[in-house]
């Protein structure tokens, strides 16, 4: 049976624990299990430049090519490090890699609670209306036998989105430093009119992909998939409404990183390491977008960060494909284990400084780097995706991590906030420097 793509996360440290799902005067803050279903929807429209190419798995995060189901592809990659895991989907996993994963000892498998499989549908010529296979049918029936004979907990992937976050999301990425450094370059450009207009495309795109607008074949479904429960009210209007509330966010914070003549472009005088020249336009938008997700799950209240790292083995040709895998990922927040209240929130408009809450928010490129599941090695560009310009604490860590690429903007480079600095970004040498900004040749 033909598989679309899935994705599929072991579970990863949650870099702190105080619990700021709203702060007054402040906005809201992504649930884990939201941030997860965005990720995992997020990845599955992971660029595949070379299509023919079936080396897809990656460390971490997992995307089906043509010959691995993700599901397969942790299998192989993690093997006995599954024992006790959480696997997140963005499609049910069908019965062969289900058997994999239970037999690898997973204790808890989440999913998105669409379409489970495109190829479960199958138009109809007459009706222009979807059915389900009987190839599908029987996928279903050996999947519900592996769960009822497993101990693993296999639920849905989704939680209700906390109040405004769909707002705040948009509000937000309206005003993002990516759309920011289009309205320096461009003062007479109506930015807010371009994010609307991106995000409105966005929203009709990813709700063809990941939602089921009519209402009874999304019931069909879910009862296919033996979620009969869901079917009923309230509880399928529920589930559909938080479902469109996800993808809201994500069409939000895809649109807050413009295409039309921006992208990255390596900084004047940065060094190219003589292996690798750095990532399309389309892989760098992905991961930086990915970094933004992440950033939505922060514990400061004020500036959300994400960061992200990729590395690429060291290639035999320069213009063949890149063997990409995750090495890392974080947002900043409090050490892990700490409490809501425990640490200073405040920022430098604070003059008591020892209010402020600087000396004790981790970092985002910090937390990627303590949590990332391998080593960074030599031979390899690591790459580093980070919503913000570097600070001068992370800097030296950056270098000293073995970091080879970096894509940001650079809104706060030079800048000195006392607390927190941005002057050692544009001394750093031996990196490769991608900067937001507008096409040179636009």
């Amino acid at each position: 049976m033909e598989e679309s793509r899935r994705e599929t996360r072991p579970l990863t440290p949650d870099f702190g624990s105080q619990n700021i799902s709203v702060v007054k005067g402040h906005g809201p803050r992504l649930s884990k299990i939201n941030l997860i279903s965005l990720l995992s929807l997020w990845l599955e429209l992971f660029p595949q430049e070379e299509p023919e190419q079936d080396d897809n798995q990656v460390v971490g995060l997992h995307y089906s090519g043509h010959e691995l189901h993700a599901g397969q592809a942790a299998i192989i990659q993690h093997a006995g490090r599954l024992t006790d895991c959480h696997l997140y989907f963005s499609r049910r996993p069908c019965a062969t890699c289900l058997k994999m994963i239970i037999n690898a000892g997973v204790s808890q498998i989440s999913f998105w609670p669409g379409d489970p499989e495109f190829s479960m549908l199958r138009p109809n010529p007459h009706t222009h209306t979807g059915r389900i296979t009987e190839e599908a049918a029987l996928d279903a029936v050996a999947t519900e036998k592996l769960k009822s004979n497993s101990s693993s907990h296999i639920c849905l992937l989704l939680q209700p989105v906390v109040a405004d976050m769909v707002q705040f999301v948009g509000e937000t990425s309206r005003e993002c430093d990516f759309m920011v450094m289009a309205t320096d370059d461009n003062p007479g450009l109506n930015t807010e009119e371009l994010f609307w207009r991106e995000q409105e495309k966005y929203l009709e795109d990813f709700s063809k992909r990941f939602l089921i607008e009519d209402c009874r074949q999304h019931r069909e479904i879910l009862t296919q998939m033996h979620l009969e429960n869901f079917c009923m009210e309230p509880y399928f209007s529920n589930l559909r409404h938080n479902m469109r509330e996800i993808v809201k966010v994500l069409a939000s914070v895809a649109a807050g990183v413009p295409q039309r003549h921006y992208g990255f472009h390596q900084e004047t005088g940065s060094s190219v390491p003589p292996y690798h020249k750095g990532v399309s336009q389309e892989i760098a938008r992905h991961c930086i977008i990915q970094a933004r997700l992440l950033a939505y799950r922060t514990e400061d209240p004020k500036v959300g960060v994400g960061a992200v790292i990729w590395a690429s083995k060291q290639l035999t040709s320069l213009n063949g494909p890149a063997h990409l895998s995750l090495v890392g990922c974080g947002y900043n927040a409090y050490p892990a284990g700490s409490q809501y209240g425990e640490y200073p929130l405040m920022d430098a408009k604070q003059e008591d400084r020892k209010r402020r809450k600087y000396p004790y928010i981790v970092h985002a490129e910090q937390n990627a780097l303590t949590f990332r599941t391998r080593d960074i090695n030599s031979e390899e560009a690591a790459m580093l995706f980070v919503t913000k310009c570097p600070c001068d604490e992370c800097v030296p860590l950056i270098r000293g991590a073995g970091i080879t690429h970096i894509y940001t903007t650079d809104h706060d480079r030079d800048k000195n906030k006392g607390d927190i600095s941005y002057l050692r970004f544009s001394n750093l040498k031996g990196i490769q420097k991608f900067i937001w900004q507008r096409d040179p040749a636009s």
